[in-house]
């Protein structure tokens, strides 16, 4: 069976890669072009261009396009039992004729595999696994060679799903076990609690191992989660929602999840300290740890660290920020910029992608976005496009944007991780205690005392919630 390409040789440039079948322009009703680029279809057309025929395979940027946008109109089970029913009635048409019998199959069995190796986790539905194994059976019975394929195609599926449940044990076990940073100075004394740096005193290796975590975590997130993020109602039918079940975006709520939980280990890692030098010495450790970061492509770690330096309880320590020697900051900071739509980030985003495209090593590679903006983007797009034309028809035009910017996100988060992984740094950075926010705030006002009433009187309510003090 032919191996599929990679994601970033689907789309082109100027939006989706041109080169559509025209073949399926006369064979299928409903769809309309525009300079030999589909626009806009029914969803009935619209699905029947993406089975395969004996004379027409549909182009892998398609598959991948509808297969993530069909999810705003039904659900996968339902396109699922609909490309199940014109795949057999195709090999019905084709019953007798071995010729096309021949040219068929395979081309269903690779339409199937494009599927499950692109959106495996719409397989966790048992009622798409059992359609998945009825229509491969059907199609590979008497061929040695399909029933190889079905069977190679069903073993990754499998691998694939049951990798994803480990990884969502590991989640819940670190979820589970989660304790706030207070309780465990409650029980030890400051003096034998462990920090950041004496865990890894050498910020390179700790923006490695952030990395680490980072292509972790986006390599378990499935494209469908950016669609299924913002599912509504259909238009056309107020009372069903597009995809019934609860939305599954586990994976990238997760990632989120990460992001604030960086911020936060960050921030308490600054704030804990008694004395000002160490505060200082922590904060400028974070500034070279974001620095790297930067350097690496690593946005998402970046953003978070600064982040974590800018939450208030921070930002407020002013003695302590006299002693840090803030020109790298300042530098970071105008990167990160949000004014302008984040330019200055988008730029260096730019700049990174372009790197990973001619790399000659698996570090220059790395590209990891600031994943929030990400979803912002997607967000916009989705809501900024109309999901349907006033005629009725799917607005395919929104689809191929939304497809290019997942499509970029695919590339990126398939990159192997080249650094060496540290078990004990890693360990530290997913499963040490926190401060919650209230904890942060007393923690700032201990060390820098309050500046103001407002700032005194949330100091006394604080230190009686949170240590049991007047």
């Amino acid at each position: 069976m032919p191996q599929t390409p990679p994601f970033s040789a689907m789309f082109d440039s100027s939006g989706y890669n041109r080169n559509l079948y025209q073949s399926a322009e006369d064979s299928c009703g409903g769809l309309y072009y525009h300079d030999n680029n589909l626009l806009s279809g029914s969803l009935e057309a619209l699905i029947q261009h993406l089975v395969p025929n004996v004379d027409y395979y549909p182009d892998r940027t398609y598959i991948f396009t509808f297969l993530l946008s069909s999810r705003l109109f039904m659900h996968p089970y339902e396109l699922m039992a609909k490309v199940c029913h014109l795949c057999v009635e195709h090999q019905r048409l084709s019953e007798g004729d071995s010729d096309k019998m021949r040219k068929i199959a395979p081309k269903i069995l690779q339409l199937l595999t494009e599927w499950t190796e692109t959106f495996p986790y719409d397989f966790r539905d048992e009622r798409m696994m059992r359609n998945l194994k009825d229509l491969a059976h059907r199609m590979a019975s008497g061929e040695e060679t399909y029933r190889k394929n079905v069977q190679q195609m069903m073993q990754c599926l499998i691998r694939k799903l049951a990798t994803l449940s480990q990884y969502e044990e590991v989640l819940a076990k670190l979820s589970s076990t989660a304790t706030d940073r207070l309780t465990v100075l409650k029980t030890k004394p400051q003096s034998i609690q462990r920090d950041i740096m004496t865990v890894c005193s050498d910020p390179y290796t700790l923006a490695q191992q952030l990395t680490h975590i980072e292509l972790e975590r986006l390599n378990y997130i499935g494209p469908e989660e950016f669609v299924q993020a913002f599912v509504q109602k259909d238009p056309l039918d107020n009372d069903k929602t597009c995809y019934s079940e609860r939305k599954k975006t586990r994976n990238l709520e997760a990632y989120v999840e990460w992001f604030n939980r960086l911020s936060y280990l960050v921030a308490t890692e600054i704030c804990m300290p008694v004395k000002k030098k160490h505060r200082a010495r922590m904060i400028e450790y974070f500034i070279d740890v974001a620095r790297e970061c930067f350097n690496i492509g690593n946005f998402n770690s970046l953003m978070a660290i600064i982040s974590g330096m800018n939450m208030s309880p921070v930002s407020r320590l002013k003695k302590t920020w006299a002693k840090v020697k803030t020109a790298k900051f300042d530098i970071l900071e105008h990167q990160m910029d949000p004014s302008s739509n984040f330019y200055n980030y988008r730029t260096a985003l730019r700049g990174a992608a372009q790197r990973s495209l001619t790399a000659h090593s698996s570090r220059e590679k790395i590209v990891i976005p600031f994943f929030s903006l990400l979803i912002k983007d997607i967000y916009f797009l989705n809501e900024g496009c109309a999901n349907r034309l006033p005629n009725g028809h799917v607005n395919f035009e929104k689809f191929w944007e939304l497809a290019k910017q997942v499509s970029e996100f695919m590339t990126w988060k398939q990159v192997e991780c080249p650094f060496e992984r540290d078990r004990k740094v890693l360990q530290y950075l997913l499963s040490v205690p926190v401060f919650s926010e209230d904890a942060l705030y007393l923690a700032s006002y201990e060390s820098e005392g309050p500046e103001n009433n407002i700032e005194k009187e949330r100091w006394k309510s604080l230190r009686s919630s949170l240590l049991g003090r007047v």
